[in-house]
């Protein structure tokens, strides 16, 4: 579980997405992005909800900027929060809408923020506070079987996007070509592309680039140096991985493992 809290006014994240839910609010001004091929708003007081591999980016709405807090809880916390409310096992929740009017919902985010980072808070009161964000939130949830994207994917597609992530993921250090993914898969390298971004929201090569930059960011918290990090995660040098970094997440590598430090 992660949480964060930032300002933008120039700032512009580049399309990415998450491997776990993202609960948040806009605390002042207004920022836009697009997710699952519409545009949408959230301005202050408007709860944000991204399902894993949501696609979104994000930019500020106009000159004053935004600010907004957000907290990522991974899908197996947030089935174990809602196994335990139900007393027996349910499906993970998934969103229709990454803006929603939920009476209530920004200030428990903002407490369960709060305890998050704050470091008063008791491990019992925090637990209690993402328990009712998770339940409050789920209550909410209006779509079963999305699985990401921006439009319909056939099952054809699905598969394909499977199996080209799985090997993303198990060649994520030493690289993949288009050639070595349609092979797997037996389809021309235009049709991976095409399923891939019809479930994914994003070419397959985007994909890995996201997956290289989570890596950079567990091997940041560990302490590594940085241009020891840019060498095993498959970027140029220190610089590259610099400037995507901070597109993709709104901080400098540096910043982000300086705080991961803090107590």
């Amino acid at each position: 579980m992660e949480a964060m809290h930032a300002h933008f006014v120039r700032h512009v994240y580049h399309r990415h997405s998450h491997e776990t839910y993202s609960f948040g609010f806009t605390e002042e001004g207004a920022q836009s992005f697009t997710c699952r091929g519409a545009a949408h708003t959230s301005a202050a007081g408007m709860v944000m909800v991204f399902n894993p591999d949501d696609p979104h980016d994000g930019h500020a709405t106009d000159e004053a900027g935004f600010t907004y807090r957000m907290v990522h809880i991974g899908p197996e916390l947030v089935a174990d929060v809602l196994r335990e409310a139900a007393g027996r096992r349910v499906g993970l929740p998934l969103f229709a809408e990454p803006v929603m009017p939920v009476p209530g919902m920004a200030g428990r985010l903002r407490l369960l923020h709060q305890a998050l980072v704050g470091g008063g808070a008791s491990v019992l009161r925090r637990d209690e506070l993402l328990d009712g964000v998770v339940a409050g939130m789920a209550r909410h949830a209006r779509v079963q079987g999305w699985r990401g994207g921006d439009g319909a994917a056939g099952e054809a597609d699905a598969g394909t996007a499977r199996v080209v992530r799985e090997m993303v993921h198990y060649t994520e250090d030493h690289g993949v070509s288009a050639g070595d993914l349609a092979a797997a898969v037996g389809r021309s390298r235009f049709a991976v592309y095409r399923s891939f971004r019809a479930v994914y929201g994003m070419a397959p090569s985007d994909y890995q680039r996201q997956v290289r930059l989570r890596a950079a960011r567990r091997l940041l918290v560990q302490g590594r140096p940085l241009a020891e990090v840019a060498a095993e995660t498959g970027f140029t040098d220190q610089s590259h991985l610099t400037r995507w970094f901070t597109r993709y997440f709104g901080v400098t590598p540096g910043a982000y493992r300086r705080a991961a430090a803090s107590p």
